[in-house]
């Protein structure tokens, strides 16, 4: 969204001043004008009743309140409410409205958010890479619940909108993404898993199933997922917004930039990767918003593409919802692109293949051109508008004062609570990832450990704990802070900056090293390596952090003290010589650890949190810096030696693999109970049950038949994968469970393996626990064709988790 960000700032102090004035009036009962604009919709004003109008009345349904205001507005008003800063309608009592607010990981600095009395801050959690490797979605869903209170809290007063474009749920391609940081990860299952529990946490509304009924809901310990036979949410807390729809995963590589890009990706990757967690965000999660991004697919800009916003948003997915450009996405249509002749063409474009709000300026510009020319109908305009008015009224914007709302007594008192801010250090705690520790030197002694150097560019690190699209944090608690609980620390930063272009501190650190019982080296990146619009272009630590890193960890080892190493940055890096350096005992990463993040690294370094974070996305060598990041192809090309991307299909070396993580325990996983063989004809007649035996291999023949799973009688059989984990060690800790299929060898093209299911379980020194997860073979198993098409092989496929193998053989054909 980097365009008009210039403009936001500029335009900053006029906000703050109109955005004060109206948070002395927002929770008066009595309508207040600021010059002729009302406060808020169908409420009494000084001239008149606006609450008589139908589209105030609450006991008439959505729709028809929708058509009423609707059916009331000029043309030209309805063109100036199709922008993200819309426009008023002072003779109805609609106030303006600003759409663009952001909420990543917390409610954040944006032009609809204003920080200021009485909440001048908010609830900062962990940017949403770190928090996606603790790997449990209940976590996910609460802090979607968090930062939806203080959302509406903050609107509340005055100080906010409910319309929260997050989360980000790109695919993360290529470890030198910029904006990597802001999605979940590689993994489609893992960014759908974590699109659709956010999107629940933030939109927590009254769901409403056929007949008004409560909708079915599937539970186990394993898988919860609502069926997808209910209308969606009726009512929403605030409104979520997926984006950026869809292959958007450059800023600026190899002479392109995202705002010129056309990415060229085959259907099959499409289907299995690029689009994956989106259907999910709206089938799964009912989530009241996409985005669609800058670049063109296939030619074609995002924004303008019929097939991807109608076909298959709108009429495939079934978006309860509305569709909004990324941030001048409409204008580079004809500006960068020329891909439509004129802005006219560019907007009629847009609105006729089912866009229905522009962040920007530009259909409030040329759409009436566009009308008069006869590029574009008021019909296309209606049919917007009314999906934007539908997700207001859902959100209470036209129901009168927001204190009459289900969630309109929320105020500063919801807002950087204790509860919320012990969230956000538990998300700190259950994400960092422990990669290294050499003879168990973790944790350390609190007895014998009690002065510790720390060394390095992060060792006070404040804002760039929060990673970008952040907000002003409740507090900070850095990791000197956080060490300081537990004895002296003797910081010294090495070098003058994350940069680190020069080691003006060294002799200082080394000096500091002499004294202490310990080293915490403290590298990584920070924002001016890894942000929108700029991407890396090496995989390394910057400038001389390596350097440093060798040279303290020999001078330790000459002082026979422990080295402990701790990696800030939401894009891997090649930490190979640290990994391999005998010197340096212990590996952490910590992403970008949020407001709390000193106090979780710290809690952990001595014993008291036991980490269990798994890496979601590949760490790769320095060496694929040589293959482009304009190339979309998720498979490798052995004609080519392009290696592939992701751990389900990169043929090159790694440093770390997707979901490794360590522990300061033990565990010990088994299959107890599975299928052993599936025939073809129990998943099309959808049997209750089957007579094979567990274990039973069966007859394995060698056949090629395959079902195509958009036959709906196949969507629902489903089969229990139980496994026993046993916590082998003395202490107590989490352990993530990952159950890959390994689909059967003659099937070309397919996945090395790929994730069908995750578990995060807590088990005390000892003990044992089983874990049943329901599997869905033609959801879970299917394998996605060269044209696009899910379809389920005969063979073998093997079920792995942690060191333990299942076969589980499927023959179609019987």
């Amino acid at each position: 969204m980097a365009p008009l960000w210039i403009v936001f700032a500029s335009g900053m102090v006029l906000m703050l001043l109109s955005s004060c004035f109206l948070n002395l009036i927002h929770n008066d009962a009595t309508l207040r004008f600021f010059g002729n604009q009302p406060t808020y919709a169908c409420a009494d004003g000084f001239l008149s009743s606006f609450k008589e109008f139908p589209f105030c009345n609450t006991s008439l349904s959505i729709g028809d309140r929708v058509d009423d205001l609707v059916g009331r507005l000029t043309l030209s008003e309805k063109i100036q409410l199709l922008v993200s800063e819309a426009a008023g309608v002072p003779r109805l009592g609609v106030p303006p409205y600003q759409w663009w607010q952001e909420a990543l990981h917390g409610v954040a600095v944006s032009p609809g958010v204003h920080f200021m009395a009485p909440i001048p801050a908010a609830t900062s959690f962990p940017q949403v890479i770190l928090t996606a490797a603790s790997f449990n979605a209940t976590l996910w869903n609460e802090i979607g619940k968090a930062v939806s209170t203080e959302g509406r809290a903050m609107y509340n007063s005055g100080l906010s909108g409910l319309t929260f474009w997050s989360p980000n749920i790109n695919i993360f391609r290529d470890p030198r993404w910029g904006r990597g940081q802001e999605t979940p990860g590689e993994d489609p299952l893992l960014a759908s898993r974590y699109a659709a529990s956010y999107v629940k946490g933030l939109q927590d509304g009254d769901y409403e199933g056929i007949n008004g009924t409560e909708p079915s809901v599937i539970s186990t310990p394993a898988f919860s997922q609502v069926v997808t036979n209910r209308t969606g949410p009726k009512r929403l807390k605030v409104s979520a917004c997926c984006k950026h729809f869809t292959a958007y995963d450059m800023e600026n590589s190899g002479g392109t930039d995202a705002f010129h890009f056309n990415a060229q990706v085959t259907v099959q990757d499409l289907e299995d990767t690029y689009n994956a967690p989106f259907k999910a965000c709206v089938q799964d999660g009912g989530v009241s918003c996409i985005m669609c991004s800058y670049n063109r697919l296939n030619g074609v800009p995002t924004c303008a593409d019929y097939n991807l916003l109608t076909n298959t948003i709108q009429q495939k997915w079934r978006l309860d919802g509305y569709i909004v450009s990324d941030c001048d996405a409409v204008a580079i249509i004809n500006d960068y692109f020329h891909y439509a002749p004129t802005p006219e063409d560019a907007v009629s474009e847009v609105l006729k293949a089912g866009l229905d709000l522009n962040c920007g300026t530009y259909i409030a510009r040329h759409a009436q051109k566009a009308i008069d020319e006869g590029k574009l109908s008021e019909v296309n305009i209606d049919e917007a508008l009314s999906k934007l008015v539908s997700v207001q009224m859902r959100l209470g914007l036209f129901d009168g004062n927001p204190q009459n709302h289900r969630y309109g007594m929320l105020g500063p008192e919801a807002v950087c609570t204790n509860e919320h801010q012990h969230l956000a250090l538990e998300a700190a705690r259950q994400s960092i990832v422990l990669l290294k520790n050499e003879g168990g030197l973790l944790p350390l002694s609190k007895k014998n450990t009690r002065t510790l150097a720390l060394i390095g560019p992060h060792g006070n690190a404040s804002d760039a704990m929060l990673g970008n699209y952040a907000g002003i944090p409740c507090k900070f608690i850095t990791p000197t802070q956080g060490l300081q609980a537990y004895g002296t620390v003797f910081s010294e930063p090495g070098c003058m900056n994350v940069s680190c272009e020069e080691l003006q501190f060294l002799d200082e650190a080394l000096e500091v090293v002499k004294k202490v019982d310990a080293i915490v080296l403290i590298v990584g990146l920070d924002e001016n390596q890894e942000k929108e619009g700029h991407d890396r272009k090496s995989l390394l630590l910057p400038g001389q952090q390596e350097t440093l890193v060798i040279t303290v960890a020999a001078a330790a080892a000459a002082e026979n003290h422990p080295v402990i190493v701790v990696v800030m940055c939401g894009g891997p890096v090649d930490i190979s010589f640290a990994k391999d350096n005998v010197n340096i005992s212990s590996i952490l990463w910590i992403g970008y650890p949020g407001e709390a993040g000193g106090e979780a690294l710290a809690q952990i370094l001595y014993g008291d949190y036991n980490p269990g974070g798994r890496v979601p996305v590949t760490w790769y060598p320095q060496e694929f810096v040589k293959v482009s990041m304009l190339d979309m192809h998720m498979r490798p090309n052995e004609t080519s030696e392009y290696p592939g991307r992701t751990y389900r299909f990169y043929t090159g070396k790694t440093v770390y693999d997707f979901g490794y993580g360590k522990s300061f325990t033990t565990f010990l996983s088994s299959f107890v109970l599975a299928p052993g063989t599936i025939y073809g004809k129990k998943l099309v007649r959808q049997l209750a049950s089957f007579q094979t035996s567990p274990f039973s291999l069966g007859f394995v023949r060698d056949s090629t038949s395959k079902l195509d799973v958009e036959d709906a009688s196949c969507d629902h059989y489903n089969i229990d994968v139980t496994l026993n984990v046993t916590n082998t060690g003395n202490r107590e800790g989490s352990h993530v469970l990952l159950l890959y299929a390994k689909p059967p060898t003659s099937v070309k093209g397919s996945p090395k393996k790929y994730l069908v299911a995750f578990e995060r379980i807590h088990l005390q020194a000892k003990e044992s626990k089983n874990v049943v997860f329901w599997i869905v073979p033609c959801r879970d198993l299917a394998l996605v064709q060269g044209e696009g098409k899910k379809v389920l092989y005969s063979g073998v496929y093997t079920l792995t988790v942690d060191k333990a193998e299942h076969s589980l053989v499927l023959i179609l054909d019987s």
